[in-house]
């Protein structure tokens, strides 16, 4: 072979060589989804593993891909993303571009994960288990966000748009005792009390037996009962969270014993108020308006003196032992002074005597 001819080849395979690499191709296909149905919208991405490239097209109304221009190889992963732009549908990776005709890739969904079950040695009944823990671990990540909004929302005193950001998680969940006590907690803050009544109690319905948040919602919903004027339910409601909590309970009893008060219904509210102070002795706002509601008892003696009813001097005398610097304090001394009762300072005992 002469030195010309063996240039000739050199050359003859350089060009062939440089036609090869710069030979292209297209791909076209059809996606489904789950369900079996024609995926709109959906991304397809093309990467040439060989080289970095990474090429893109949706798919069209009938769900389906095509685009030209693609580099021959021979390991292309191919990514297919939902409408969203951000869930990652399915991928497969070292799939080959030929030269010649369009290579043509459909993707039914269903039938890609059947068969990556079955390779993988997982069976549908597992199949459709680890799917349904994914779509569960997504829908509570989505309740999650929510709940977070809302609370954001209430502690910047934006209580309508918590409720509206609540509504929103109900409807995507009505089995989450949370997700209502939450909302209920939100129409308390709005004055919605009849919604919030209805809140709590399905709260109450959906939360275990064995809940720490009982005594909230027990709680929650004697509030809603009270502030409609339903007393005896109300009542009620502070006898159970007493049962499913008794460090609430005293707090509980106190807000009756107000809301009553308020309504008018004195006898009750004092009634109320006693029961707080028995679950907390060191209740001390319970004593002071046990004492204010006893002063409307109050009669007048012969002397034409104010005669307090019995309790009244002894309600206002232990508040001010428990709390001598509270804020009702100088109003329960004046109080005390136009009862022309003295002040203790220490309610219930005596001092000793001095030898």
């Amino acid at each position: 072979m002469t030195k010309r001819i063996a240039l000739f080849l050199f050359l003859a395979i350089s060009i062939f060589t440089l036609n090869a690499a710069a030979q292209t191709t297209s791909v076209k296909g059809a996606v489904k989804d789950d369900d079996g149905k024609l995926l709109v919208g959906a991304t397809i991405e093309l990467l040439n593993n060989e080289t970095g490239r990474n090429f893109t097209v949706k798919t069209d109304s009938r769900g389906q891909y095509s685009t030209m221009g693609l580099p021959v190889g021979n390991n292309y992963k191919i990514t297919i993303t939902a409408a969203d732009g951000k869930t990652v549908l399915w991928y497969v990776n070292g799939v080959p571009m030929r030269p010649g005709p369009e290579n043509t890739y459909d993707f039914d969904l269903a039938k890609e994960r059947a068969a990556a079950a079955k390779a993988s040695g997982v069976t549908d009944e597992q199949r459709k288990k680890i799917e349904e823990a994914k779509k569960s671990n997504e829908k509570i990540k989505g309740l999650n966000a929510l709940l977070l909004q809302a609370t954001a929302q209430k502690k910047d005193g934006k209580f309508d748009d918590a409720v509206a950001t609540l509504q929103q998680a109900v409807a995507q969940d009505q089995t989450h005792d949370v997700i209502y006590a939450s909302l209920a907690d939100a129409y308390i803050s709005v004055k919605n009390y009849p919604e919030a009544e209805a809140a709590f109690t399905k709260a109450l319905e959906l939360a275990p037996p064995t809940s720490k948040s009982l005594g909230n919602y027990h709680a929650g919903l004697s509030l809603a009962f009270l502030q409609q004027g339903k007393t005896e339910p109300g009542m009620a409601e502070c006898d159970k969270t007493a049962q499913a909590d008794p460090a609430q309970a005293g707090q509980c009893y106190f807000n009756e014993g107000a809301i009553l008060t308020n309504q008018g219904k004195i006898d009750d509210a004092n009634q109320a108020f006693d029961k707080a102070i028995v679950a907390d002795p060191t209740k001390a706002e319970a004593y002071y308006q046990k004492g204010v509601n006893l002063l409307a008892r109050a009669t007048l003696g012969k002397d034409g003196k104010m005669v307090p009813a019995p309790g009244t001097v002894e309600a206002l005398n232990k508040y001010l032992e428990i709390a001598p610097d509270g804020k009702n304090a100088q109003a329960a001394k004046d109080l005390l002074d136009s009862l022309g009762a003295a002040v203790q300072t220490s309610y219930g005992t005596k001092k000793p005597g001095k030898k």
